[in-house]
């Protein structure tokens, strides 16, 4: 399973067509990056299809979240019900644009960091997995995805 997987992930940059963004610089601040990498905000309905979509973000190959129209749900890595109450955008941004910088070990790909990656398909090197306004979507949507109120701890 694991090695399935891990292929997938692998893989996923060579699936994923780009629009190119002319910059990747952010700025880290703890454990965050705290303004969004173009200076916009993201839409919540276009990051929930990036998050959906098996072919874009496969982000449900390992996660699984509050969206029980969508079979087939990962269970390796956290489930994104509660996100945004977890997270702060900031958090949730460097967790989709550089995991490994929180985790080394992580299975999760860096969506928009390019540099010093391994086992990168030769014609996406350099290249993010998604641009800047598409981790933007998906940072809005995750932050929508907030712990009900009536199971908040009183």
């Amino acid at each position: 399973m694991w090695k399935v997987v891990y292929t997938l992930l692998a893989t996923l940059n060579a699936s994923v067509a780009v629009a190119g963004d002319a910059a990747f610089d952010y700025r880290v601040v703890g454990d965050a990056i705290p303004l969004p990498l173009n200076g916009k905000k993201g839409d919540a309905a276009r990051g929930r299809a990036i998050v959906t979509n098996r072919q874009v973000g496969l982000c449900l190959l390992c996660h699984t979240g509050p969206l029980p129209e969508e079979r087939f749900q990962g269970n390796l890595a956290p489930d994104l019900a509660g996100a945004g109450s977890r997270w702060s955008e900031g958090q949730l941004r460097l967790r989709i644009v550089d995991p490994s910088r929180l985790n080394p070990a992580t299975l999760m790909p860096a969506y928009y960091r390019t540099e010093g990656l391994v086992q990168v398909n030769t014609g996406m090197r350099g290249k993010p997995i998604l641009d800047a306004q598409q981790i933007e979507d998906v940072v809005a949507f995750l932050r929508t995805l907030s712990v009900p109120q009536n199971e908040k701890a009183e």
